[in-house]
Order: C-alpha cells, then structure tokens, then sequence
C-alpha cells in the first residue's frame, strides 16, 4: 500500500500533477477581457467559497492558452500580493501552465475570501483581413472562452470585453449578452463546470501599434568608480497587417489622419538620473528624438528613420549612464549588492520576443550570486576585456523570451570584491606611463652613431 502512494507521488510530481480540493467553487467571478492594445489582458476578481469541512491553504488557477501566455499578477482584496508558484498539469487534453496561489490566511470551512487577478497574453490576436493598404483600416479578430477557464465548478460569473473602437464588425452571441459603446458584456451565466469551454469571438477595428521587440540585447557595465553605463541593441518589427500594395511618401505626408496603423514614433521611459544619452542606428546618430526631463522619469521619444508598416523593420541602439549609488550598496558582511532590472521600459504595452541582458562586473569580483525575480535562462558566464584590462571582467547572461512590462523588475547580484582593485588600472597607467618615461631617458642617453664626436677627435 504505502509503496503504491510513494509511486503515484513521485509520478505526480513527475508530471506536474497538482491535486484539486473539490470543496472550493467560485462563487462569483467579474472577468474583464481587455482588447485595447497588441496585448490581450485578462483579469478579474475571483469570491472563492470553502464548502468542505477543513481549512484550505492554496486556489489553483488554470491558463487556458499556454502558447500565448506571458505574465500573471494575483491578489489579495486589499490589493496585497499574493505568493503563486507554476507548473505544468494535464487537467484535460494536452498540458497547460497552472498557478498554484497561497492564500493568506487559509480559508477556513464555511468562508468565502476574494482574490484579484491580471494576466498578460501576446500574439493572440489575428488579422482580418491579414493584409489591408496604406490608407485602410486594420481590423483583427480575438477569439477567446465565454467561460472562466478553472479546476472548480463557477456558481455565477460575468465577462465584460473592452475594445479601443466603436467599430464591432461582428462578434458572437451567447445570450444573455449587451454592446454599450466599445463594451462587450457577456452573462451572467450559472452553474459552469470544471474546465468549460465556448468559442467566444469578437471582430473589431484595432488601429494601436502593433509592435514588437524581436530581438533585445541588454548589456550593463558596472564601475565602482560611481557609473553605471546602460547600452540596448534593439530589432524591432511592426507585427500589424501586412502593407498591401506600395507605399506612396506622398500620400502617407498629405494625409497624416488616414495612416492609422503606422508607427512614426513612440516614447521610451528612461530612469530619472540617466545622463550621457545617446540613440543611433548602423549609419550613425538619429537625430529625430526629443528628450523631455519629468521629475522621477525621463521621457525620450524615438523617431525612426522611416515609419513603420506592417512586416516592416528597424534596429537601432540605446544607451545611457546612471550614477550607481543607486543600484550599488554594501552590506554589513563586507559584500556588495547589485540592484538593477533585468529589462526596462521600451514603448507602452511592449512585447518582447528574446532578451538577453549581460552584466558586465568589476575586475576581481569573487563568489558571484544571482537571484531573479522570475524564472530565467542563465547562459555560460564569459570573460570580457576593456580598457587597460589585464584579468577580465565576468558577465553574467540571462536570457528570457516572451517578456511584457510587468517583467520590469530587479535581478539582485551579490559578490565580494577587494576595494584594492580600484587601483588596479591607476597603477597600471601609472606603471605603463613611467616605463615609457625611462624607455625614453634611455634612449635619449644611447648613442647609436658609427663616427666619433668632433670633440673626441680635436683631443
């Protein structure tokens, strides 16, 4: 008996298997679809009820779409954050991505407690038509559940889905169901099952910037000479519908209000003591960028060479510096932490495709330790040499792809370096210049002629 449940477990913690308390139902879900932007996100408040007999600690939150799926935020009714951990189940059909929420307290029999949650999808929306001309409007189709995809049964819930345009071509119609303005409200419907399903679609006209980071190199170069210096290599694609046809400059400068899916520009949030700005392509500085100074922000808004269409793309790098008394410390045990974000602003509702941030520390650091704040690829570490280097540097690379804005967050670095070795390139020049310095004496001092001096032959 006892041998078959250690079997079973070690083949449930093999396969991500997450046992489902049935004594939890949703009481009451409002779910929120927002359309809005490139992003689908998908949020809401979950009043989950404790119909058993003992207290329960964790709620499992199942995502229906595992391909698409980005981020998610839970918490609590005061807006506390809760502590979630994920894993991949088979709850029915293929394997999907779970989240399994702690509650705080644990639900106690007979209780109801709520629960806010947000989450971030990319790349869930499809063009329709997938190719449209510089002077039409883009129109994309989303098609979604009708019901609040869970393990637990949902007694009542209600779905409002939020368009940025009046214009609805079509959308589908589970009754009971209302359009007010460019608001979707669909239910409330009862009694929904474990793991419903509905094709839910709606067809709509979505002009917003349909842009994405295909590629993000990060590196960071830390100095505890009291610099940190940030540099971006950024490709970027315009993800809309494809430009049909030609692309008329005439037209597209006469008539700025037709141009609904280009991108001419977007704003870039930099930290508020960046300093030393500068943004350039492969044929040199991009002078189309205004840089507007806030009072914990600064704004830079990028200009490219030519503006954007969809299937077009561009590159371009961006870098800066910041003071590292603000990312930089020292604990009381003697080690220094590194306090700086993995990935930072690059336009509103951004999406990353692959990022790679390398952080470049100071010569000599010793019993490097990394802690992310979310699940990362950390790559080889490698070696690399600047100025008047002899020892080299250590970069830590991490990786990660399929990034969004709340992936804005800190990695934390900690390692042990002696204070000596902000002499060590000093000494270096120092060494280097006085070598040079007696070198010449020396030279000076030779004589390298065949004949004698006039002076020795008069004696």
């Amino acid at each position: 008996m006892w041998k078959f449940v250690a079997v079973f477990a070690v083949f449930s913690m093999a396969n991500g298997l997450e046992h489902i308390d049935d004594s939890l139902i949703n009481k009451n879900v409002q779910r929120t679809i927002d359309l809005n932007s490139q992003l689908v996100k998908i949020g809401g408040t979950i009043t989950i009820e404790n119909t058993g007999e003992g207290s329960v600690a964790s709620y499992l939150l199942a995502i229906e779409d595992p391909d698409s799926f980005s981020s998610i935020t839970v918490q609590d009714s005061q807006k506390n954050p809760l502590k979630i951990e994920q894993f991949r189940a088979r709850f029915q059909g293929p394997e999907r991505i779970a989240f399994k929420v702690h509650l705080r307290p644990s639900l106690e029999p007979g209780k109801t407690t709520t629960i806010i949650f947000e989450s971030f999808f990319t790349n869930s929306l499809k063009f329709c038509p997938k190719c449209v001309t510089q002077k039409e409007k883009q129109l994309v189709k989303y098609e979604g559940n009708y019901y609040f995809y869970s393990p637990y049964v949902t007694k009542t819930q209600k779905t409002d889905v939020l368009v940025n345009s009046r214009v609805v071509e079509k959308y589908s119609k589970l009754k009971p169901v209302s359009q007010t303005d460019s608001t979707i409200t669909y239910g409330p419907y009862t009694d929904i099952e474990q793991f419903a399903r509905d094709s839910l679609s709606v067809h709509y006209e979505n002009n917003g910037p349909f842009l994405s980071v295909s590629r993000l190199q990060r590196t960071i170069e830390v100095s505890h000479w009291g610099n940190i210096a940030i540099e971006e290599n950024i490709d970027l694609k315009h993800t809309g519908a494809l430009l049909k046809g030609s692309f008329s400059r005439y037209d597209y400068q006469r008539d700025t209000v037709a141009n609904h899916h280009s991108i001419r520009s977007y704003v870039t949030v930099l930290p508020a003591l960046a300093h030393s700005i500068y943004y350039r392509d492969m044929n040199g500085n991009i002078s189309t960028s205004n840089v507007r100074t806030h009072k914990d922000y600064i704004e830079v808004e990028l200009k490219p060479r030519f503006p954007l269409f969809g299937g077009w793309r561009s590159s371009y790098t961006l870098g800066y510096s910041v003071p590292s008394s603000r990312y930089l410390f020292r604990k009381p045990s003697g080690e220094f932490l590194l306090k700086v974000r993995l990935i930072d602003h690059v336009f509103d509702d951004m999406a990353v495709e692959d990022l790679e941030t390398d952080i470049v520390l100071p010569v000599g650091v010793t019993d490097i330790k990394v802690k992310a704040p979310y699940e990362v690829k950390r790559l080889d570490d490698k070696v690399a040499y600047k100025y008047l280097d002899t020892i080299g540097r250590t970069v830590i690379r991490l990786s990660k792809q399929n990034l969004v804005e709340q992936h804005i967050q800190d990695v934390e670095i900690s390692y042990n370096w002696n204070t000596h070795m902000l002499l060590h390139e000093p000494i270096l020049l120092f060494l280097a210049l006085f070598s040079l310095f007696i070198a010449v004496i020396i030279y000076v001092r030779l004589d390298f002629s065949i004949a004698k001096p006039e002076h020795s032959k008069k004696e």
